[in-house]
């Protein structure tokens, strides 16, 4: 045999015990899952619901049940992009810490550094408070949430909070801020030159292949965009309007739950960032006192079945979403849904649940929930 002939061989060995080696979902599993999600879009009434799972860095489940348009009788499709919520907020985090790595934003610097158009405040603040929540920043004040003004610019949405004094000094207590999230956007225009789009687009959706990701503009034609749904009486209604230009580095794109599971898997890959980087953006923050918040850089922390967890949750006009990263396992599970009072984190946790059982023995022995919120 010639040396590269056994070089040949050896490989196709090594492929093939690899891929014996790698966990995957049995068909019985894949099943079960199928008339999970099938039973719970029943109970809660959801038109459509989306599903990807990912196990070692590889879909391995990705369909959509439902309608993506009870209108026009447009069946939903794992092309079906969904509005993201607040899982906004782990995208533009990945962002900012590809530009640390860069040597471009210091996350300790005054904000006022990258972001001169956000007012001095009483205290200090910085990027890694804004990510972490504790800032002091305030979140939505009443009817805040139903804006339908269309905002050109990032800043612009700043009229809305921009004034406002801090709710307490830094690091002092925790509050979740979706306007801290466009300061943060605004930080990594000033950082970059770019517009928030831009730079999302060059540093995380391009690089990690993203190509379901785009901001839900309200005028744009956005090729299946799914409608989004409430309830009124116990009946399924549209959802109420809402123009997300205000809020997008916290809560302003549409995408797939394909798209998710990538974003999770070039993460886990070390593609997008290196392992330091990952630790510190999925490490809980601290208070000044030593007490950890749950929450680390645009990410929550937590546990579910006895097993870390990092990921996140998104809720506003027209959609629920969850994402949910077991880095230990290599797991993602990402679910998205077009009702605003469904539950995509239930369905979350009951397909999680399953796959831990299925996959790794993991018995069923916590409650806990399945990522920060």
């Amino acid at each position: 045999m010639s040396s590269r002939n056994g070089l040949r061989l050896f490989a196709i060995v090594i492929l093939f015990t690899g891929l014996a080696d790698a966990q995957s979902i049995p068909p019985a599993t894949a099943g079960r899952i199928d008339e999970m999600v099938a039973q719970a879009a029943h109970e809660q009434q959801i038109p459509a619901v989306s599903v990807a799972i990912a196990l070692n860095g590889q879909i391995q489940y990705q369909k959509a049940f439902g309608k993506a348009d009870l209108e026009n009788d447009v069946a939903a499709t794992s092309e079906t992009l969904f509005r993201t919520g607040s899982i906004g907020k782990p995208m533009t985090a990945v962002a900012a810490m590809r530009l640390v790595e860069e040597g471009k934003l210091d996350l300790d610097a005054p904000i006022q550094k990258y972001c001169p158009a956000f007012p001095q405040k009483a205290w200090t603040i910085t990027t890694r408070e804004l990510l972490g929540h504790i800032s002091g920043m305030r979140h939505y004040k009443e009817g805040e949430m139903d804006s339908t003004h269309h905002y050109a610019k990032l800043t612009d949405g700043f009229a809305i909070f921009a004034n406002d004094p801090l709710l307490f000094e830094p690091r002092t207590n925790y509050q979740y801020s979706t306007y801290g999230y466009s300061v943060i956007g605004c930080a990594l225009e000033g950082v970059t030159g770019k517009s928030y789009p831009e730079v999302m687009q060059d540093e995380v959706f391009a690089p990690a292949h993203m190509t379901h990701t785009r901001v839900d503009d309200a005028f744009e034609i956005v090729p299946h965009r799914a409608r989004g749904y409430s309830k009124r009486n116990g009946e399924i209604s549209n959802a109420g309007l809402m123009d997300s230009s205000y809020k997008i580095p916290g809560g302003g794109y549409v995408c797939t739950p394909g798209d998710l599971a990538i974003l999770a898997d070039a993460l886990l890959a070390g593609t997008l960032l290196k392992p330091d980087t990952l630790k510190l953006m999925w490490m809980s923050q601290k208070l000044r006192g030593g007490k950890d918040t749950g929450y680390g850089m645009g990410w929550g922390i937590g546990q579910f079945e006895g097993e870390n967890t990092v990921g996140h949750a998104g809720g506003q006009q027209g959609t629920s979403t969850s994402l949910t990263v077991y880095p230990q396992r290599k797991v993602v599970v990402a679910v998205m849904i077009n009702l605003d009072v469904g539950d995509a984190t239930d369905i979350d946790r009951k397909i999680s649940a399953v796959l831990l059982n299925d996959v790794f023995g993991v018995k069923p022995d916590s409650k806990a929930a399945a990522a920060g919120r």
